[in-house]
């Protein structure tokens, strides 16, 4: 395994990158970040509703029921990348289970009209895997960035529809992509969405690849992503998400880090205040508490030995007797 960890540490963004906007700069820090590939072990086998199959990779506790913890991570970022995460949250005492989204990791060659839908109705379907295969674990979806995002409308779908649904929802370095939530960054954000969903409509895909941000992503997840970004406002293969994210009743921890220009304090915050019958517990992860580690929206998942021990101590708290929700 390369230590890439420690490579892009020692390279540093340019002032220039750091001031650019949110879109530009996740390029400057994806440029300096080697590809990684799964080395997480395949546990469990998942289908989805369209029939689209895909394995959970992860690392199991003797006890089954201990806490699971499934990671759904950013955009085209593949399971490999939490690796590291994986193992901390095993050794806190969890059973760590990683996904590849559609269009991410082995999963990348999928049709163009893949949108948020089906990146949910996959997060769905391994929710309802892990609680058919693990019924007295309680379980938490802790999302990174669009991850977290997607996390968090599963859960509130699931509990509008009474489908399998997580226990509880952590959010690493995951906001609302509103472009409002960026401050001055704001117009170079909806300029940036704008053109980005025009690309990949004429190309059928976005070409992230090779422009080093997001992975080559079928044409519907940056158009979803666009929307949201212009808008403010999640929606599922045309359906408005918000009156459904309202109605979100179960323990959100939202923990927004140090140096995370692309999910910053003010993007974490819009995106809590869609789920407000949600308890939020917001808090902040920094280099102090990464052991001087350091941090940014994608640097933090390798220095998380504390923050994998938080989340699972919190999870206990959040459900300290058995799992909840429908199975």
């Amino acid at each position: 395994m390369p230590r890439w960890g420690r490579v892009v540490d020692a390279l540093p963004l340019s002032r220039r990158a750091a001031r650019a906007s949110p879109v530009s700069y996740a390029c400057a820090i994806l440029r300096r970040m080697p590809q990684t590939r799964a080395e997480l072990p395949r546990h469990l086998e998942v289908e989805a509703p369209d029939g689209a199959a895909f394995p959970l990779h992860g690392l199991a506790q003797d006890d089954p029921g201990a806490p699971v913890v499934l990671v759904s991570p950013a955009m085209g970022t593949p399971v490999g990348f939490y690796r590291r995460f994986a193992e901390h949250l095993h050794a806190a005492g969890a059973t760590a289970l990683v996904l590849d989204h559609r269009g991410s990791g082995a999963r990348g060659q999928v049709p163009r009209t893949t949108g948020y839908r089906q990146l949910t109705d996959d997060l769905g379907a391994a929710v309802a895997v892990i609680r058919t295969r693990l019924p007295q674990a309680a379980l938490t979806v802790c999302g990174h960035s669009l991850g977290g995002q997607l996390a968090l409308v599963q859960a509130a779908e699931a509990a509008e529809r009474g489908t399998p649904a997580p226990d509880a929802v952590a959010l690493v370095a995951a906001g609302s992509v509103y472009h409002r939530a960026y401050g001055r960054r704001a117009p170079g954000l909806f300029v940036a969405s704008r053109l980005m969903a025009l690309t990949a409509a004429a190309l059928g895909h976005w070409p992230g690849h090779r422009l080093g941000f997001g992975g080559r992503q079928p044409a519907g997840v940056i158009i979803d992503w666009a929307h949201q970004a212009r808008t403010g406002r999640y929606r599922l293969a045309g359906a408005d998400m918000e009156d459904t994210l309202r109605g979100l009743r179960v323990p959100v921890l939202a923990v927004d880090v140090e140096g995370d220009r692309l999910a910053p304090p003010g993007a974490v915050d819009h995106l809590c205040g869609k789920v407000p019958n949600a308890p939020v517990d917001r808090r902040g992860y920094t280099a102090r508490d990464a052991a001087g580690g350091p941090l940014d929206h994608f640097r933090w998942a390798r220095h998380a030995a504390p923050l994998a021990r938080d989340l699972v101590a919190w999870t206990r708290g959040a459900h300290p007797d058995t799992a909840g929700g429908p199975r």
